[in-house]
């Protein structure tokens, strides 16, 4: 499976981090970050993070999934005409693929034309939608999340539940009590953890390279 994370200015980890550490961790995908060049971006949490691939070398891949975060301010990703190029090429190479957008990002897909026959929600102000003619406003639903067709968005809020969601759609059921909150007492041996013996061995092994012994 290919999945791609854009990056951009003012992103959001945040809201997407569910999904990418329990894409990478639970189910062993290798994610590819994509931005416009590989220059570190900002994160509105003052992480830099930095795309392993542009847009340019990713521009003929197949991909499963496009996830897109949450922008705290859109309008540098919004007017970069590389990644709203880069969203009608994904399309066009795969009429299939899924993408997921949260919060703010659904701007990006409306300004590709990915929204135009979609029913979505977003986390931006209405005034966008007054603004801006590429925002089907009659495609505007106002709910935490909105599957319609291959394409799953939702507000920012519901990361939790936009996780679940796309992660339900590329073939992992993560169940109800995903990222759920502590609902019980636990034992002293519930939170007591022990390695399996293969993976105890594995520890060892790669602690000899720091240890020498």
């Amino acid at each position: 499976m290919r999945v791609a994370v854009l990056i951009y200015p003012h992103f959001s980890l945040q809201e997407v981090t569910a999904l990418t550490s329990c894409l990478v961790l639970n189910y062993e995908q290798r994610l590819e970050f994509v931005g416009s060049e590989i220059v570190a971006s900002e994160s509105e949490e003052g992480f830099l993070v930095t795309p392993t691939v542009t847009v340019f070398e990713a521009w003929d891949r197949v991909y499963d999934c496009v996830i897109l975060p949450g922008i705290i301010n859109p309008l540098p990703a919004l007017f970069d005409s590389r990644l709203i190029d880069f969203l009608q090429r994904v399309k066009e190479n795969n009429p299939g693929v899924l993408f997921a957008a949260i919060s703010s990002s659904p701007l990006l897909l409306a300004k590709a034309g990915l929204l135009d026959d979609a029913k979505f929600t977003a986390g931006f102000f209405m005034q966008m939608v007054e603004h801006f003619p590429f925002i089907r406003s009659e495609n505007f639903v106002h709910q935490p999340v909105v599957e319609d067709g291959n394409v799953i968005t939702a507000i920012g809020f519901a990361w939790r539940e936009f996780a679940q969601a796309v992660m339900g759609r590329l073939g992992f059921p993560v169940g109800e009590g995903f990222m759920a909150p502590v609902s019980k007492d636990y034992s002293q041996g519930e939170l007591t953890f022990f390695w399996e013996d293969a993976d105890y061995e594995e520890f060892l092994t790669e602690l000899k390279q720091y240890t020498g012994a």
